[in-house]
C-alpha cells in the first residue's frame, strides 16, 4: 500500500517552538531579535508606553517639590514629622526614575534575599547621599544629576539583555552598580531640595523623617512591583517579552537623561 508523503517543502520545514514564529517565514508583523520573536504591535505598545512614561515624569518632573509641597518646605520653621514623611512617600510613589531603575533592578531576581539585598543597596546609596547633599549643602548640578539618574534606567535594561557581555565581553558588578547610582538617586533628590529656604531649625529631624517616609514609599511602590512581575513571570510571554520590556525602560531612560539635557542647555 503506497503511503501518501508531504510535499517536499513541507517535510523539511522545521516546527517553530511555542510562541515562536518560523524562521523560514518571517512575518512582516514581526520584530526579531536574537533568541526573541515579538509581534509588532506590542514592541510599538511598549515603545509608546516609555515615551509617555518619560514625558510624564517631565511634567511632573520626577520630584513632589512643586506648588503647594514647595510652600510647605519654605514655610516650615521647626520639627514636623508628620508632613515631611508624607512628602517623602509622595516623592517615592511618584518618583518614575526611581521606580523605573527598581523595576529594572528587580526584574530577573526570584529569590525575596536577593530582592532585599538590592534593594537595600539602593537604599544605603540613597539614604547617603539625600542627608548629606541636604545637612552638609553638597551643592551640584541638578540637570547633570537627573541626567545620570535617567542613564542608571538605560544602564540596567542594557544588562538585564546582556549587553556588557554581548558587545564588550565585560560584567559589571551589578551590586556596586546599584549602590553607585543610588548615590546619585538620592543626590538629585537633595539637589531639589537645596532649590528652596529649608529653615535651620529642626531641619536635622525633618531630613530625617522625610527619608523615612521615601522608604517607606519605596517598600510600598515595591510590593506592588514585584507582584506584578511575579505573576508575569508564570506567564509564556514573560519569556518572549522579557527582552523588548528592557528595551523599553533604557528607551525611557534616554529621553529622561535627554530631556535634562535639554533642559541643562536650555536653562542652566
Amino acid at each position: 500500500m503506497n503511503r501518501i508523503r508531504p510535499p517536499s517543502s513541507l517535510a523539511n520545514r522545521s516546527v517553530p517552538e511555542p510562541g515562536t514564529f518560523s524562521p523560514q517565514r518571517p512575518s512582516a508583523d514581526v520584530v526579531h531579535w536574537r533568541q526573541v520573536t515579538l509581534p509588532r504591535r506590542i514592541a510599538c505598545a511598549l515603545a509608546v508606553l516609555a515615551l509617555a512614561l518619560a514625558f510624564s515624569s517631565h511634567a511632573l518632573l520626577a520630584h513632589p517639590m512643586e506648588g503647594t509641597n514647595a510652600g510647605f518646605v519654605q514655610s516650615v520653621d521647626g520639627p514636623a514629622p508628620g508632613p515631611f514623611l508624607y512628602l517623602g512617600a509622595k516623592h517615592m510613589v511618584t518618583g518614575y526614575d526611581h521606580l523605573l531603575f527598581l523595576v529594572g533592578v528587580i526584574f530577573f531576581l526570584y529569590r525575596l534575599k536577593d530582592v532585599v539585598l538590592y534593594v537595600s543597596l539602593f537604599t544605603l546609596g540613597h539614604s547617603l547621599t539625600l542627608l548629606i547633599g541636604v545637612l552638609a549643602d553638597v551643592s551640584v548640578n541638578a540637570y547633570v544629576i537627573d541626567a545620570i539618574i535617567g542613564l542608571s534606567v538605560v544602564y540596567k535594561g542594557f544588562e538585564n539583555i546582556n549587553g556588557f557581555e554581548r558587545l564588550f565581553r565585560v560584567k559589571p558588578n551589578t551590586r556596586i552598580a546599584v549602590l553607585v547610582f543610588g548615590l546619585f538617586h538620592g543626590l538629585g533628590l537633595a539637589t531639589k531640595l537645596q532649590e528652596f529656604m529649608v529653615s535651620e531649625n529642626g531641619l536635622v529631624a525633618n531630613i530625617l523623617s522625610f527619608n523615612v517616609g521615601v522608604e517607606i514609599g519605596q517598600i510600598l511602590a515595591l510590593l506592588g512591583v514585584v507582584a506584578l512581575l511575579s505573576y508575569w513571570r508564570t506567564r509564556p510571554s514573560f519569556r518572549s517579552y522579557s527582552f523588548a520590556a528592557n528595551t523599553a525602560l533604557m528607551v525611557g531612560g534616554f529621553l529622561l537623561a535627554g530631556i535634562q539635557v535639554v533642559d541643562y542647555v536650555l536653562f542652566s
